[in-house]
């Protein structure tokens, strides 16, 4: 009976991937403990089990008078009287079974934590198997599961929300999710509420890198990283801002993002379930950068203050709450996306702001010319707003103030119109 329990356990070790003297080193621990409490022994027990038959030997510590220590007041050295019972085949495979479970459980978190601690930040396709009030299990493949928490942050601050506002799931939904952490198994801290229990994969659908890699998958050009995503802010189940650029100066990495008839960017905003997407052009230009950053609304100048992170932007009249957005919304994720304090004001109010700045220093004639770039009208008005036209090429101001200034008539743009 006994070598048959042996030569069970051992072809489970060979099933299960386990060490075969671990599991007999964890067997012996966990039997002289049950046996010190069932036989009553006061200095405990040591058990050990024989490799070749099974049989379980019992032997009761009893401490030598002359290894006491005064100073951790422990005995140093036992010796050891054979106390073994005669049903300790039973005991025996009683441990023997849980123990095994353990050791399994704990083997299959090992190899999860060894293979996914890898892929954090990687994009992952599951299958929710279970949702409750706190999380959501989704089943990645057969054995592996990930868990999306999404606690009430009040009840449980030490917790995670990592579901968008508005997102319910159903049972057997496809679900796409990005790995944020791995728990690993072997870890001495001290665990969350219920964390042992829980599977050992976390993801989330609110992490930004969620819409880079959903990018990846739907645009060949981010993937290949001739398109790069620069920055991304993003509210989740509400509204996203990405900024792209380009390496190849022939490509558009907005068109190359939003692709043909917007059919790229609705596949994302499929998966994200509704969620808005602006995809906006990065620029080096900090001033580009901001203007960019709150499209679709159109902005007149942008202002760099003198410290860095500081942009003040003046808008159109009819631009300003387009600007803003609702609460605040377009110009919070304007200041995420691009790193800076955005301070946005309409033209009216901004006129005297702009009547005391310096205004650009004029070109020497020709040089326009020479150069053969594009840029603004340089004409300004009594109220200090910059035209906003495009100068035309070899002059300094646009074709309506162009005629204006060569023949003086008159500096009211007003009057032109």
């Amino acid at each position: 009976m006994a070598s048959e329990m042996m030569e069970a356990l051992m072809a489970l070790c060979q099933e299960k991937h386990i060490d075969e003297l671990y599991l007999l080193d964890r067997l012996e621990q966990s039997l002289a403990k049950s046996y010190a409490d069932i036989l009553h022994l006061p200095f405990g027990a040591r058990v050990t089990i024989d490799h070749a038959t099974g049989k379980v030997y019992v032997y009761e510590l009893i401490p030598k008078e002359e290894s006491y220590d005064e100073e951790t007041g422990e005995y140093l050295d036992f010796d050891e009287k054979d106390v073994t019972p005669p049903d300790t085949s039973r005991i025996a495979a009683q441990h023997a079974k849980a123990e095994i479970r353990a050791i399994v459980r704990n083997a299959a978190r090992v190899q999860i934590y060894e293979e996914f601690s890898q892929r954090i930040g990687d994009i992952i396709t599951g299958t929710v198997l279970q949702t409750t009030p706190d999380f959501t299990i989704i089943k990645i493949r057969e054995g592996v599961e990930a868990e999306l928490p999404h606690f009430d942050q009040r009840r449980f601050p030490e917790e995670r929300n990592e579901r968008p506002v508005g997102e319910h799931y159903a049972h057997n939904q496809r679900l796409k999710a990005i790995i944020i952490d791995v728990r690993d198994p072997n870890n001495d801290q001290p665990t969350v509420r219920g964390e042992r229990q829980r599977p050992p994969i976390v993801v989330s659908r609110t992490h930004p890198d969620l819409i880079r890699r959903l990018f990846e998958l739907e645009v060949p050009e981010v993937y290949d990283g001739v398109v790069e995503v620069r920055s991304i802010a993003r509210e989740p189940g509400i509204r996203s801002k990405v900024a792209v650029s380009s390496k190849d100066d022939h490509l558009d990495p907005v068109g190359a993002c939003v692709g043909p008839k917007g059919s790229r960017v609705r596949t994302v905003v499929s998966e994200l379930r509704g969620e808005r997407v602006d995809v906006v052009p990065w620029s080096d230009d900090p001033a580009r950068c901001v203007a960019n950053a709150l499209s679709p609304a159109r902005v007149s100048r942008v202002v760099l203050g003198p410290e860095d992170g500081y942009a003040t932007v003046i808008v159109p009249d009819d631009q300003l709450s387009l600007a803003i957005g609702k609460e605040g919304q377009n110009a919070r994720l304007a200041a995420h996306l691009t790193g800076m304090h955005i301070d946005i004001k309409n033209e009216s109010l901004a006129a005297g702001v702009l009547r005391d700045l310096p205004h650009a220093a004029e070109a020497p004639e020709g040089e326009a010319e020479e150069d053969g770039e594009q840029h603004r009208c340089e004409y300004v008005g009594e109220n200090g707003i910059q035209c906003r036209n495009m100068a035309r090429p070899g002059s300094r101001y646009c074709g309506i103030h162009e005629k204006v200034m060569d023949a003086e008539v008159s500096d009211d743009p007003d009057s032109l119109i």
